[in-house]
């Protein structure tokens, strides 16, 4: 297993302009109008911590959960079965009263027609005002209105499909050494409509964590955003980095996402 490495994450480079991102169809490579900057950290083994990352700490906490769904490729069967353990596995790690699966997304660490690659820029994948536009398209205005009085999060559920993954790791930023100004509004642009994330500048106070070699039977949970302003972590950027390659091949890391908003004050 790998310990501590030095990595190159690739922060956003600021400027007048506001920055935007193009998102094609399925499998397309994003087109970016900004500019970006390869930066050299040191990304830490979190297994090895003397007390593992948590969601309201560090903002990401990696659990073991096998899965009985049989086939990842099949949409309708992640769906009807992986999305009911989700909802199931959310509420019993946040306390949250209802949760809701909203899409997923499969990567592949190579090229393949209509899958889409890792994600290789520092991000933070919802902003407050994205995360008010998403509750409103789940929930509808009325019920949005209520929702947002309250405690929303939105959580990631991040897993590795097949193999354990030696390419293309998930690094994070531990939430408690992000400073606000660290975060650069961004839109994502989709061929049906406009959204936002974080992109994220330079900041040499970050502190970066990773998990090696997760396997099929891990997930990372990542909080896009927590409404909680209480001290509780808000915002957890990550990206894919690139390991010192082996002598010997190794299989492309596969993986899924689900993405979820947590509601703390309603009722399913």
């Amino acid at each position: 297993m790998l310990d501590n490495v030095i990595g190159k994450v690739s922060y956003i480079v600021r400027n007048a302009e506001r920055p935007a991102i193009h998102i094609g169809e399925s499998g397309d490579t994003p087109s970016h109008s900004a500019d970006y900057v390869s930066q050299s950290v040191p990304i830490f083994n979190a297994r090895d911590l003397n007390e593992a990352p948590s969601l309201n700490a560090e903002g990401f906490a990696l659990l073991r959960h096998p899965t009985a769904v049989a086939n990842f490729g099949d949409s309708g069967e992640v769906e009807s079965r992986y999305y009911d353990e989700i909802i199931d596995l959310v509420k019993s790690t946040t306390g949250a009263s209802l949760v809701v699966p909203f899409d997923h997304t499969t990567r592949v660490d190579a090229p393949q027609d209509g899958v889409r690659g890792p994600a290789r820029h520092v991000h933070n994948d919802y902003t407050p005002k994205s995360i008010a536009q998403r509750t409103i398209d789940l929930l509808g205005e009325a019920k949005a209105a209520k929702a947002l009085e309250g405690r929303i999060a939105q959580i990631n559920i991040w897993r590795p499909l097949e193999n354990p993954v030696k390419t293309s790791p998930l690094a994070l930023i531990d939430a408690r050494s992000l400073a606000p100004d660290d975060l650069v509004a961004t839109d994502l642009i989709f061929p049906d409509r406009i959204g936002e994330i974080y992109s994220v500048a330079y900041n040499p106070g970050h502190r970066w964590l990773h998990f090696p070699e997760m396997t099929p039977e891990e997930v990372l949970l990542i909080k896009g955003f927590d409404s909680a302003n209480d001290g509780t972590a808000r915002f957890s950027p990550h990206t894919a980095f690139e390991l010192p390659r082996s002598a010997d091949s190794v299989p492309p890391r596969k993986s899924i996402e689900i993405r979820t908003l947590a509601f703390f004050e309603l009722e399913d």
